[in-house]
């Protein structure tokens, strides 16, 4: 079977399961969507079950939510903030399937946890960054970063999926990145400029630099 058939079917299985959820994305639907036969189908995928594992698979964790890398030639503010852009354009672009995947949760845990893999992922970048400004000085080591690293990934899933719902209970829509990254870089206790050398805490877990 053609990759471009393949990607068809994938598509119109998004598009159906946005609209209908599991139950009502029928085999028939979506087959009639992608335009092609429902024998076509069950040849590419086998099951439905299969179909929907590999539309999640291509729709939210292939092209998930991106990872935070560590630059140095640029500041954490601009990282942040370019990131948090990133973010909240990928879970606006998904959020139907992602809220659908959402109001199936009990009903289909699996693909809740299919959904949601990528974010924790990159969750647990921005822990690992903002671990790394704490060792160059940028960063005050004493905040409780996972507890920020959660505010931070709640609002900008709020924003992505309910900013429709709710409009007056998020920052303005051009604004909204630079204001999380900006709340988020003084609950994490990151810096504009690093602290002073002898101030910084020690590499080896569990000390501090001395003075001398």
């Amino acid at each position: 079977m053609s990759e471009e058939i393949r990607n068809r079917i994938l598509d119109a299985a998004a598009r159906v399961y946005a609209q209908y959820g599991f139950r009502g994305a029928t085999t028939r639907r979506i087959a009639s969507d992608a335009d092609v036969n429902e024998v076509t189908l069950f040849r590419t995928f086998g099951s439905k079950a299969e179909l929907f594992e590999a539309m999640l698979q291509s729709q939210v964790v292939a092209n998930g939510i991106p990872l935070l890398a560590f630059d140095e030639d640029a500041s954490p503010r601009l990282n942040l903030v370019g990131w948090c852009t990133r973010v909240l354009e990928h879970l606006r672009q998904h959020a139907h399937l992602i809220r659908k995947t959402i109001g199936e949760a009990e009903e289909r845990p699996d693909a809740a946890c299919a959904a949601c893999e990528r974010s924790n992922s990159s969750g647990a970048s921005l822990v690992v960054y903002v671990e790394r400004l704490r060792e160059e000085g940028l960063a005050d080591p004493e905040p409780d970063l996972h507890t920020a690293v959660s505010m931070l990934m709640s609002a900008l899933f709020g924003d992505a999926l309910y900013r429709d719902i709710m409009p007056s209970a998020f920052p303005p829509l051009e604004v909204s990145a630079e204001k999380y990254a900006e709340t988020f870089m003084r609950a994490a206790g990151v810096r504009a400029t690093p602290m002073p050398v002898r101030s910084r805490p020690s590499r080896v877990a569990g000390t501090r630099r001395r003075d001398t």
